[in-house]
């Protein structure tokens, strides 16, 4: 089983994780923002991820600290998940219409961070959630988990549209990426050997 369990904790969040690469899309999630456990459950339903996460945060602060240590963490989790990257697929993609507005994010497992976020937003904040945290959570969860993410909104009208697109198609990207493809066996997908 590919999984993993994180317990991060510092000054400002204390974050409990566990996440199933191979699962159903099972999600049980409370970070204390109804909008971004609304974001993770689409990445768990559409990644068919199983994802348990609870946060405690500095909310009579703001969000932001909440919001960025759920992605390092989730990010995190993903990296120990994918152990040595031996059989995955590696690269995938995923184009997610919402109504009128349309997303696309395509991840590579590459063990090498970095984040791509071209998304324009009509209103301050989503949710709650101020929207230049959007592409924050994307390039902390990128960085955890040290992969290579571009992620696009091409088009919209209403910003929670183009965020739920936007978390809809993380979670299919990574889905079609962290697949094991039988025809490489034990090999990691590197010319190099290794992604670490």
């Amino acid at each position: 089983m590919r999984t993993a369990e994180i317990h991060r904790q510092t000054n400002e969040t204390d974050i409990r994780l566990r996440l199933t690469l191979d699962g159903s899309g099972v999600a049980e999630i409370n970070t204390g923002i109804g909008f971004l456990d609304h974001m993770l459950n689409h990445v768990s339903v559409h990644g068919l991820f199983d994802l348990w996460l609870q946060a405690e945060g500095d909310l009579q602060v703001d969000n932001h600290h909440t919001v960025e240590d759920c992605a390092l963490t989730l990010g995190q989790a993903f990296d120990q998940a994918l152990g040595d990257r031996k059989g995955i697929v590696r690269m995938g993609s995923a184009y997610v219409p919402m109504d009128e507005a349309l997303a696309f994010v395509a991840v590579d497992l590459s063990g090498r961070p970095y984040a791509v976020v071209d998304a324009q937003w009509h209103t301050p904040s989503v949710g709650g959630i101020a929207a230049s945290l959007f592409p924050h959570f994307l390039e902390s969860f990128a960085v955890a988990a040290r992969c290579n993410l571009h992620a696009r909104v091409l088009y919209g009208r209403d910003d929670h549209h183009q965020a739920e697109a936007l978390f809809k198609a993380l979670g299919r990207a990574l889905d079609a990426a962290t697949r094991l493809d039988p025809r490489r066996g034990e090999t990691v997908p590197s010319t190099k050997g290794t992604l670490t």
